[in-house]
């Protein structure tokens, strides 16, 4: 698993193993990236469900201001922190080691991008999209990585599926604010 490109291209970074740990591919993390080419210079990316950092991390390679990584296990922070300064990125980034949804439901933060990617199929999805919009700007970006047969919302306060992309099993879904898309 390495940086796609910008600042800290080509840098191997490190993965937790075991069977709860279900890295992003690096098909997939390209086609978010591609998707947000042009929306993440200057912003604040908050990397859920973080495991190994590898897509704050790369928001931030490619000139994201600051990323914030969340998860629970104080395993998948080490390892964020060590990809961090394997990337030397360290100075851009903040790392909780906490629940996703309690953090999200006490910050007062606002975030332009927010990935999610929780582990499949234990509802964390849906949980946390209903709480995510009150922590967005508006001309933010909310992106989901979730199964094919996991469902999604629709919309979410202020923010709209603006649509689906199809990797093999996997789903990509990104809402946008109604205001941003004329709804």
């Amino acid at each position: 698993m390495r940086v796609i490109t910008g600042t800290a291209r080509g840098r191997k970074l490190q993965t937790l193993s075991g069977n709860d740990v279900r890295p992003t591919t690096d098909i997939v993390k390209e086609a978010v990236f591609s998707i947000i080419q042009f929306n993440i210079e200057g912003r604040a990316f908050l990397d859920a469900y973080a495991g190994s950092g590898q897509m704050g991390i790369e928001a931030l390679s490619r000139g994201a201001k600051k990323a914030v990584f969340l998860d629970n296990s104080r395993q998948s922070c080490d390892t964020v922190r060590k990809n961090l300064e394997i990337t030397e990125l360290s100075e851009k980034a903040v790392v909780r080691n906490t629940d996703t949804l309690s953090y999200i439901s006490g910050v007062t933060e606002k975030f332009d991008i927010v990935f999610i990617d929780p582990p499949y199929r234990t509802g964390l999805l849906q949980e946390t999209l209903e709480k995510v919009p009150y922590i967005m700007n508006t001309g933010g970006l909310i992106i989901c990585e979730h199964p094919a047969d996991e469902t999604v919302p629709d919309d979410i306060g202020d923010f709209i599926l603006k649509k689906n992309y199809k990797y093999g099993k996997i789903i990509i879904t990104v809402y946008s604010n109604k205001e941003v898309l004329g709804v």
